[in-house]
């Protein structure tokens, strides 16, 4: 079962780079310099922040369908990103190198599978939650922080 997974739009980002770190602080945005090269994972790009890179971390609603799941949590996203990951049956490092947990919904956006993986347990598991019928799409989590990561679908 083949896979597509795509990083966030940089669109509804864009407003903010550049801001000052008062007009982002009153957007409820925080300016981060990456201390290292791993550590900062990029949501647009699905890529880690090199060291010395400005990143925005904000509050990101991942899940906003009304349901009992609707959800949002902290997410990084690199200043200045303008390409968001698009690609077929092939994985980012920044989800291999990690753990994750896979959740998968259906249409009506309710639950109906989750696991963990990493490294090369992932991809056999985004197949097999692909390939039920009734899953309409995934979402990868950080599994440590619980961080949105990215979305599956078919292609």
């Amino acid at each position: 079962m083949s896979f597509r997974i795509t990083g966030l739009d940089p669109a509804p980002f864009r407003r903010l780079y550049g801001l000052s770190d008062q007009a982002l602080a009153a957007e409820g945005v925080r300016r981060v310099v990456a201390d290292a090269d791993f550590g900062f994972p990029d949501r647009i790009a699905l890529r880690d922040a090199g060291r010395g890179e400005s990143l925005l971390l904000l509050n990101y609603v991942h899940q906003p369908a009304d349901t009992p799941y609707r959800a949002s949590h902290a997410i990084f996203v690199r200043e200045g990103a303008e390409k968001a990951w698009d690609a077929v049956d092939s994985l980012p490092e920044a989800l291999v190198r990690r753990p994750i947990s896979l959740r998968a919904f259906d249409a009506d956006h309710m639950m109906v599978a989750a696991d963990l993986a990493d490294g090369a347990a992932l991809t056999p598991l985004i197949e097999d939650f692909l390939a039920d019928p009734a899953v309409a799409y995934l979402q990868a989590h950080y599994a440590k922080r619980g961080c949105y990561a990215a979305r599956f679908t078919r292609p």
